[in-house]
C-alpha cells in the first residue's frame, strides 16, 4: 500500500515551539541551516527512490529559490506552506489572504508550475480559523493537508473525518481535506502522523501504528521538518517544554526516518488524491463546515 511523505520546509528557528523567543524580524539575522538539510532528505530520498510532498514556506521560498528548483527537479512535488509560519487563528483573513495568494504565486513563479496543495503553518485550521479554508478555494487550492482530527493546546479539531475527503467550507466551496493521521487506542485518538510524535514514540510503537493502519486498508501521511534530522542545530533558550517538544531525539531521527523509508511505501500527495477519485465532485461530502451545528460541533 501507498502511503503518503510530506516535508514541511522550514527552518528550526520559525517553529510554533520557539516562538517565545524568536521573533520573526530576526530571522534574516539567524544563519540558515535549511538548505543543507533539505539536500540529505533528498539524497535520503533519491537512495530509496520516493517522492515526497514539500509543503514550502514562502519566506523560504523567498531567499532560496534554487532550493526549491532542485527540489522540484528531483521529481518532488512542491505545495504551500504560507508565508510566514504565523498560526492562522492569531491572523486577520485579510492578512491571511495576502499571505496566502503572494506564497503560491512565488512558488507557481519559481517552478512553472501549479500549486496545487496548502498545509498551515502548526496545522492551525481550527473551529476559530475555518474561514481559512474559503480563502484557499478562493485562492485556487486543489487540496488542503491542515487539519489534525486530535485534542491539543495548538492545533486540531476534535471529531472531524479520519480518512482523506472532500469538505464544503462555511462560504459553500468544496476542497479535498487530507487530514494528519491518527490511531484509536484504548478510546484514545492518539496522532502518529509523524514530526515530534515520531521522535517522541518508540520506533517499534510507530511501526505498529503504522503496519495496523495499512492493515486495515488505511494509507497514513507522514510529516517531517528538515530541522528535524539536524542534531546540530543551536539550542534555543525556552520552556521546558517548548524544548522537549524541539530537540527530543533529533539524534535518532534520521535514522529512524531511514528505515522507516524501507519498510513502508510512499508517494506524493497530489496523485495519491487523484488515484483515489477524490478530486470528483461527484464523490461525497463528509465534512460541511457551511452548516452552523458541524461548524461549531
Amino acid at each position: 500500500m501507498k502511503n503518503v511523505l510530506t516535508i514541511d520546509v522550514e527552518d528550526y528557528f520559525q517553529v510554533a515551539a520557539l516562538a517565545e523567543s524568536i521573533r520573526p524580524e530576526e530571522w534574516d539575522s539567524i544563519p540558515a541551516r535549511v538548505e543543507n538539510n533539505v539536500h540529505r532528505l533528498l539524497d535520503l530520498f533519491d537512495r530509496h527512490q520516493v517522492k515526497a510532498t514539500h509543503f514550502v514556506l514562502g519566506w523560504i521560498a523567498e531567499r532560496f529559490p534554487e532550493l526549491i528548483r532542485e527540489i522540484q527537479r528531483r521529481g518532488h512535488e512542491i505545495a504551500s506552506h504560507g508565508y510566514s509560519h504565523q498560526l492562522i487563528y492569531n491572523q486577520t483573513p485579510e492578512v491571511f489572504e495576502r499571505e496566502t495568494r503572494d506564497s503560491k504565486a512565488l512558488l507557481e513563479d519559481i517552478t512553472g508550475e501549479a500549486v496545487r496543495g496548502y498545509r498551515a503553518a502548526s496545522y492551525s485550521i481550527t473551529r476559530k480559523s475555518l474561514w481559512a479554508l474559503d480563502i484557499l478555494a478562493e485562492a485556487g487550492f486543489s487540496y488542503d493537508s491542515s487539519i489534525f482530527p486530535v485534542v491539543h493546546d495548538r492545533y486540531g479539531i476534535k471529531g472531524s473525518p479520519e480518512q482523506p475527503h472532500r469538505l464544503r467550507t462555511p462560504q459553500g466551496h468544496e476542497l479535498v481535506e487530507f487530514p494528519l493521521s491518527t490511531y484509536r487506542l484504548l478510546g484514545q485518538t492518539l496522532p502518529v502522523a509523524g514530526g515530534g510524535y515520531f521522535r517522541l514514540y518508540p520506533y517499534a510503537l510507530s511501526r505498529h501504528f503504522y503496519r495496523s493502519l495499512n492493515r486495515r486498508g488505511t494509507p497514513f501521511v507522514f510529516y517531517l521538518h528538515p530541522w528535524e534530522i539536524d542534531p546540530g542545530q543551536p539550542r534555543v533558550e525556552a520552556s521546558w517544554f517548548s524544548r522537549f517538544r524541539h530537540y527530543n531525539h533529533l539524534e535518532d531521527c534520521e535514522q529512524r526516518l531511514d528505515r522507516l523509508l524501507s519498510e513502508f511505501a510512499f508517494e506524493p500527495m497530489y496523485p495519491h488524491l487523484q488515484q483515489r477519485g477524490l478530486f470528483d465532485a461527484q464523490k461525497p461530502v463528509l465534512a460541511d463546515y457551511s452548516r452552523p451545528q458541524q461548524a461549531a460541533a
